[in-house]
């Protein structure tokens, strides 16, 4: 990708300042998933929401995992690379598991701490952490992209392969991580660049709405969530499985780029700014829908206006929980201060140094100072 001054960006670019870019596809996709989330225990009675919420599935989560793989490295693991796995997924992950478990029992549930599947959105962490540990030995690979897919279609033909640890998902949607990865270090340049390919983007998402509009009822949950094994009461059983989940997968990659070419590549007022805080609003609105879900606010929503009041009530959520106060408040949880669980210094392996064999006829020293 480049930017207007043609230098090639990729996501691990230093520089002293963000590319709004990202910052504005973050805050879309997080608001979308915030929205989803809000009237998820209603959508199936309304022909709206249920459409809005097929026609907007590839940017929620697949656009999430993408954009995680445009941030990530596929470096070597060393020990400040763990300690900064450490310190930014497995922690926030326990003490979001630890809230949600907390809020529940206050609205009225039995108290359950979740370890194995963690609750709501939080399985995404769980992934996360397993794609940051599988990237450099997918990178590895000569074919990564398709075997990646292989995989991702196979495990849905293993019935260990469920929510448990957010397995299934994390296989299924490696691929589409490795993906972000790409894009992240200058892949499919041209697409994001080049005049013809803005109007196929909006073709696309014009295709999306159609598709969700018309065929809503038709398209399972189950396909899209992609939690769980194949099922035989599928239209194409269970031999014909895996072109289901293939063509989900393929339709998922391409409205995420067509939604990326979209989205406006320079500083947008608010959005920008509210985009920063993408993973904030993420990991917080759960503890914030619970409630008002329990209490049954949600389900009085039953006209036109009041859905529309609903979706609304979602934007303003996400525009409040990416704000720069909410993040700093918050700050302690999404990056908790856990460095004193480290010891001072990062443990470094000394190299292993292998005697190699002096050459017959060895270079005299002074050719090579010459040289």
């Amino acid at each position: 990708m480049e930017q207007p001054s043609g230098r090639p960006v990729t996501a691990a670019t230093p520089g002293p300042s963000r590319d709004p870019w990202w910052d504005n596809a973050r805050f879309v996709s997080a608001t979308l998933i915030v929205t989803l989330h809000t009237m998820g225990s209603i959508m199936a009675q309304h022909h709206v929401l249920h459409s809005l919420h097929l026609s907007t599935w590839a940017l929620r989560v697949p656009a999430f995992v993408i954009l995680a793989g445009v941030f990530s490295s596929a470096g070597p693991l060393g020990s400040r690379q763990l300690r900064a796995v450490l310190q930014s997924i497995v922690v926030p992950a326990l003490l979001f598991s630890v809230l949600f478990s907390l809020e529940a029992y206050w609205l009225g549930a039995e108290f359950t701490l979740h370890i194995a599947q963690l609750p709501w959105t939080l399985w995404f962490l769980m992934a996360l952490f397993f794609w940051r540990l599988m990237l450099p030995l997918v990178v590895q690979l000569r074919y990564p992209l398709v075997i990646t897919t292989c995989a991702a279609l196979a495990v849905g033909y293993i019935d260990d392969f469920g929510m448990m640890f957010a397995a299934s998902r994390t296989i299924v949607y490696l691929p589409l991580f490795y993906l972000g990865w790409k894009i992240g270090q200058g892949s499919l340049r041209s697409w994001f660049t080049s005049r013809w390919s803005l109007p196929v983007a909006v073709g696309g998402l014009l295709v999306a709405g159609v598709v969700g509009w018309l065929w809503h009822r038709d398209i399972s949950g189950a396909w899209l969530s992609m939690s769980e094994a194949y099922r035989p009461e599928d239209p194409m059983a269970m031999r014909w499985a895996w072109l289901i989940r293939l063509a989900i997968l393929a339709s998922a990659a391409f409205l995420v780029l067509c939604f990326l070419r979209v989205v406006p590549r320079g500083r947008l007022p608010l959005i920008s700014t509210l985009g920063a805080g993408g993973f904030t609003i993420y990991l917080l609105h759960p503890l914030f829908i619970m409630p008002a879900r329990e209490y049954g606010l949600i389900k009085r929503v039953d006209e036109p206006l009041e859905q529309l009041g609903l979706v609304l009530c979602a934007v303003a959520l996400s525009m409040v929980l990416g704000s720069k106060p909410v993040r700093t408040l918050f700050k302690p949880l999404i990056q908790p201060p856990v460095t004193r669980l480290f010891s001072p210094t990062p443990v470094t392996q000394r190299p292993v140094t292998v005697p190699t064999a002096v050459p017959a006829n060895p270079v005299p020293q002074e050719v090579v100072r010459a040289s």
